[in-house]
């Protein structure tokens, strides 16, 4: 395998973009094969879409000739290696891999002896195998093994992730046969700083799917717990950290107001759905935890409510103010964030929702929600701040001086035991919830003074 060859990606947006721009850097010559003409049209022109990739290094990717950005199939002409990384939905709970049919159909009338095809996009065991590799036999008249080889590599794209990158996070490859195998191994490692062979590409769509059920299980119990750590006048978060202190058998995860992103809303409920109709049985772990994390946005209005009921406040007519709408930190990734359920739930109850979010395209803010900076105006002007998101740009002592009332979601105001925020943030909480025996005792809060913000946590 050789890294001056011609790669063609299907799909350039969080996983593909990043995949096209580490190949041209490693001396491949790219072809980024996209389907949505506006972001074709961006991306030739040097702008990037994609937080993770600067537009200076789209424009170096484009000055070296070596990467192509099109919607035209006709250019992965004579391609050595073509990786398919496109989306792969949930419809009504049950996955739509009619992105991963259609690019296989696409590609196939390109496909000839000797070449390497791997697919990318998440989803369930058996994928490669009975879908995708089929199609490609079907309409190349070739097969897979025998004439070209064929593998599957889950993506482990964590976007705005500054310290593990594509190419410093281990990949883990397969083929449909030894051949197969050799041959997306040598590929990665032409990208890669190491990667991991497993036996059977079952076992590596498995392996994507088990990291982030993982992932959904363990966030679901923390967050089931905070609910009831808050009724039981308890501190889950100092909990949490406490037992972080052990140094075997605990990995700590946090609460939040839910879970967003392409992978942990999704990837769970396809490996679900793959046990129920394969099998006939339920995945009750994954049914649970969806259910649970599924339903934050709901605990978060209801703590708001809470809040503005104790100040004897309703959420119809309240203006409140969100910062955040993307599911994570430091990224403009807005997908399935619960940011968009908590404002369309506090909007549903005659809310004046307001939101701050520098990283979020404007283009994708739901509606009813009115999009404002989260400056010293705007957060004196709210009934009640919810920190849904705990972006750098947002400033904790703004907030921390000029905000009547706090639900902080993250637990942003009170980073850790005797920091400087910290210490600033416990020094400004008022009308927080303390335990008083077994029960809740609240200080009873109006509009607190400058610098007196009351905060609570989930």
């Amino acid at each position: 395998m050789t890294s001056s060859g011609k790669l063609v990606v299907v799909g350039q947006g969080y996983v593909g973009l990043p995949l096209a721009m580490r190949a041209v850097e490693a001396g491949w010559r790219v072809v980024g094969v996209d389907v949505d003409i506006s972001r074709v049209k961006r991306l030739v022109v040097g702008e990037s879409y994609v937080e993770d990739i600067a537009d200076g290094q789209l424009a170096a990717a484009l000055a070296s000739g070596r990467y192509e950005a099109t919607t035209d199939y006709a250019a992965a002409a004579a391609f050595d290696v073509a990786v398919v990384t496109v989306p792969t939905p949930l419809r009504e709970g049950v996955p739509d891999l009619s992105f991963v049919t259609d690019a296989a159909r696409s590609l196939a009338p390109f496909v000839a002896p000797g070449v390497t095809v791997v697919l990318e996009s998440t989803t369930y065991p058996g994928t490669t195998e009975e879908l995708f590799g089929p199609l490609l036999e079907e309409l190349s008249g070739l097969t897979a093994g025998t004439d070209f080889r064929l593998g599957y590599s889950p993506e482990r794209i964590d976007p705005g992730n500054k310290v593990w990158r594509l190419e410093n996070t281990p990949k883990v490859v397969s083929g449909v046969d030894e051949a197969s195998l050799r041959a997306v191994t040598a590929f990665y490692d032409s990208l890669v700083d190491s990667t991991v062979p497993v036996a059977s590409t079952r076992t590596a769509e498995l392996t994507k799917l088990l990291e982030n059920t993982f992932r959904h299980v363990n966030i679901a119990l923390v967050n089931e717990l905070a609910m009831f750590a808050h009724e039981l006048g308890a501190d889950v978060w100092a909990a949490i950290d406490a037992a972080s202190t052990k140094p075997f058998g605990f990995m700590p995860f946090r609460p939040g107001p839910g879970v967003g992103g392409h992978c942990l809303p999704i990837d769970p409920s396809y490996l679900s759905w793959r046990v129920r109709s394969r099998l006939g049985r339920s995945f009750r772990f994954v049914e649970l935890a969806n259910d649970i994390n599924h339903h934050m946005p709901d605990h978060v209005v209801s703590r708001v409510a809470e809040m503005l009921g104790r100040r004897g406040c309703s959420v119809h007519g309240s203006r409140i103010l969100l910062l955040g709408l993307a599911y994570k930190r430091n990224t403009g990734d807005s997908r399935e964030s619960p940011a968009a359920r908590v404002a369309a739930l506090l909007a549903d109850r005659g809310a004046e929702v307001f939101a701050a979010d520098p990283h979020v395209d404007p283009a994708h803010v739901p509606g009813r929600i009115e999009l404002v900076d989260a400056d010293e105006e705007q957060t004196a002007a709210a009934d009640l701040v919810v920190v849904l998101v705990d972006h750098d740009a947002f400033r904790r002592d703004i907030v921390l001086r000029h905000a009547r009332a706090v639900l902080d979601t993250r637990h942003w105001l009170q980073p850790s035991a005797g920091s400087a925020a910290g210490t600033a943030a416990t020094a400004a909480t008022v009308g927080v919830a303390a335990p008083s025996g077994s029960a809740r005792a609240f200080v009873p809060a109006q509009r607190s003074a400058p610098g007196r913000a009351m905060v609570e946590s989930m």
